[in-house]
């Protein structure tokens, strides 16, 4: 164990330098970086892998022990093979957890028996993003340097670097070879659209559709011909046939966003849809085979709606055969700085290659609880990048010194909006306005939605969107 203990130490120091590199989502290319297979096995299992990426034209260093691997090479690679069996089970685990959170940028991959399928598991739970069974053949090398391939050109969608973030990764991946449908939930802001597109993109690449539906922003009425389609005359104003979001994403993924917003009448045929992989259009006679690959998204918890009979069990339970949930940004702060600077990227394309965060906007950004998730480090940053003074962002420049702005006391009043005048800040104080209105009609009616939604002049379903607009916001509605 002291071994162990050492060769975990020298394995920290060595990476200690290349700390920040899983910061550099968008480096050279996976195909391009350079193979490193550790350890040592007795069934000539090294020699068939060496073969085998040889053969694919890919670049590789051997190394016994985990203590070999150094500064320059690590920088430089892209993949890690792990072989199991030089190593004691407990040295294997710490060894591997080392480098997984020390070099976020490698893709880990242990190389086991199939009497050790339990231990990958456990593999898996440190970070490591795939594994291999041996014997294998040269079809699995294929598949997994083509999964990996897949998965870099995926990570465009969904930065995360935390150890929490890359085992939702691992696990999205596994998903993404099935065909069977996958929940996403989490709290809004949190990215369950870019983590459905990393799926997409992960299974399909670019070339298969990709099709998402809010299922809350869209009037009851017309959601069931936007999702089944419609045959001519099949209403008032149907003048031509239109196809439907399924029929559009045959081949491809079909994105049910805030699912838990769908009327009951709709979750009927939606789950007849999902069992009979075929579609009806609305005043249609023939059927239309589906080949789909359907993920549902929710901020809400679908097992307390089933309970309060808002939503069907036997829909939830055909949902709900791959769950994925995505923590809140204050539970993987690892991630704030590689998102921020990704957002960055996205912003100011020609910055790109400067730090322009300082040392006190980092320490600023990694303090902030994000309430609003993702979506609203996103916009911090943006908004940060036109209020600057200078090249570099500023603490100031984030705006982040006051808490977010609540609406749960009654004598709260509307916050004025930094910077803004005349016309703009008139529009603002009216938002407010507005949201506090909402407020204290619900509270009127102590919090019964349906009869304030009534006093309101809207339905219940476009209050419930109103409240989720505002909560996106940052407004803190405690109903």
């Amino acid at each position: 164990m002291e071994a162990a203990a050492d060769e975990v130490v020298r394995l920290k120091s060595a990476s200690q330098a290349i700390d920040h590199s899983g910061d550099e989502l968008f480096g050279c290319p996976l195909a391009q970086k350079k193979i490193v297979i550790v350890g040592s096995r007795d069934d000539g299992t090294t020699t068939v892998l060496l073969e085998a990426l040889h053969v694919r034209g890919r670049e590789v260093a051997v190394h016994a022990s985990f203590e070999e691997l150094g500064h320059s090479s690590l920088q430089s690679t892209g993949t890690v093979f792990v072989l199991i069996g030089s190593l004691c089970q407990d040295a294997l685990y710490s060894c591997v957890a080392a480098l997984v959170s020390s070099a976020r940028h490698i893709n880990v991959i242990p190389i086991v028996e199939y009497a050790d399928q339990e231990k990958a598991a456990a593999l898996l739970e440190l970070g490591c993003v795939d594994y291999l069974l041996s014997p294998f053949s040269e079809t699995q090398i294929d598949a997994l340097l083509r999964r990996q391939q897949h998965a870099e050109t995926a990570e465009e969608s969904f930065v995360s670097c935390s150890q929490a973030g890359r085992r939702l990764l691992s696990m999205a991946q596994r998903v993404a070879l099935t065909r069977a449908p996958i929940l996403i939930t989490g709290e809004t802001g949190t990215g369950k659209e870019l983590m459905a597109r990393y799926i997409h993109r992960f299974s399909a690449g670019d070339e298969a559709p990709f099709v998402a539906v809010n299922c809350a922003a869209i009037p009851e009425q017309m959601l069931e011909s936007i999702l089944f389609g419609h045959e001519r005359g099949a209403f008032t104003g149907a003048v031509s046939a239109q196809p439907g979001k399924f029929e559009l994403a045959n081949g491809g993924t079909l994105l049910l966003d805030e699912i838990g917003e769908l009327p009951l009448g709709l979750q009927a045929k939606l789950l007849r849809v999902l069992q009979e992989q075929r579609v009806e259009r609305l005043g249609g006679r023939r059927e239309v085979a589906l080949d789909v690959r359907v993920i549902a998204a929710t901020n809400r918890d679908l097992q307390q709606e089933v309970a309060q009979g808002r939503f069907r069990a036997d829909l939830m339970f055909r949902l709900d055969v791959l769950p994925l949930h995505i923590s809140p940004l204050r539970e993987r702060k690892e991630d704030v700085l590689p998102l921020a600077r990704s957002f960055i990227r996205k912003y100011a394309p020609l910055d790109a290659e400067l730090e322009l965060l300082t040392e006190d906007a980092c320490r600023a950004l990694l303090q902030h609880d994000w309430p609003g998730n993702a979506r609203e480090l996103e916009n911090t940053v943006q908004r940060a990048l036109v209020l600057r003074n200078g090249l570099f962002i500023q603490p100031r420049d984030l705006g982040l010194q006051a808490p977010a702005p609540s609406l749960s006391a009654r004598d709260e009043q509307p916050v004025a909006v930094l910077g803004e005048t005349g016309k703009a800040a008139l529009r603002a104080s009216g938002k407010w306005a507005e949201y506090q209105h909402v407020i204290d009609t619900i509270r009127k009616f102590d919090g019964h939605k349906a009869k304030a939604a009534q006093s309101l002049g809207m339905t219940p379903r476009a209050l419930r969107y109103r409240l989720n607009a505002m909560r996106e916001q940052g407004i803190q509605v405690n109903f």
